[in-house]
């Protein structure tokens, strides 16, 4: 008999902030984290159950929230999928914004924020008990990585166990320091995997 996954990851991409436009899997927001998504697997195989989240829209649209009502169903279903087995949500820009509202959920264990797009101090809603690691270039030009900083310092404040870790030279897109940005989220899932197994 097959074994369960030990732990599920949910993958978050990111988007804009004003746009109605139907979100689609070939848009580069979401062909940037396929890499992360097949990284995961590739590394863990069968020890975690990965899935990619396709939003209905591509923008955040202000107090409508767009991808939160895809996102939230994205979380059930990958909780019905694996029973039992708690959730990691990574997520870029957009995504880690996403990532921080749907961590208010117990069943997040972990956090990826990458270059997050931390709006409103977003990071306030991941609960005490998650792990969080965030990651931000300096030169990132689309969102801020003082802002990033600042969450994490609060996160810690609080008592969660929150790491920044500060990419130097770069940029929103992830498409520099390749080996920084992907190696950072599968330590992090590997650290989640020995608490859990």
């Amino acid at each position: 008999m097959s074994r369960r996954p030990a732990l599920s990851i949910l993958v978050l991409p990111g988007g804009t902030d004003f746009s109605h436009r139907p979100f689609s899997k070939w848009q580069p927001s979401a062909l940037r984290m396929y890499p992360f998504t097949w990284s995961l697997r590739a590394r863990f195989g069968s020890r975690v159950h990965v899935t990619q989240v396709e939003y209905g829209v591509y923008g955040w649209n202000g107090d409508q929230a767009s991808p939160m009502v895809h996102a939230r169903a994205a979380l059930d279903a990958l909780a019905a999928d694996n029973p039992g087995a708690p959730i990691v949500v990574v997520g870029h820009s957009m995504g880690g914004r996403i990532a921080a509202q749907l961590a208010a959920d117990r069943r997040i264990v972990g956090v990826v924020a990458l270059a997050p797009w931390w709006q409103f101090a977003d990071w306030r809603e991941i609960h005490g008990g998650a792990k969080v690691l965030a990651m931000h270039g300096s030169a990132d030009k689309v969102t801020y990585a003082s802002r990033t900083r600042k969450g994490v310092q609060e996160l810690t404040a609080r008592g969660v166990d929150a790491t920044y870790v500060d990419v130097p030279g770069g940029a929103h897109a992830m498409l520099d320091h390749i080996n920084q940005w992907q190696s950072a989220p599968i330590r992090f899932v590997n650290e989640i995997l020995r608490q859990v197994n």
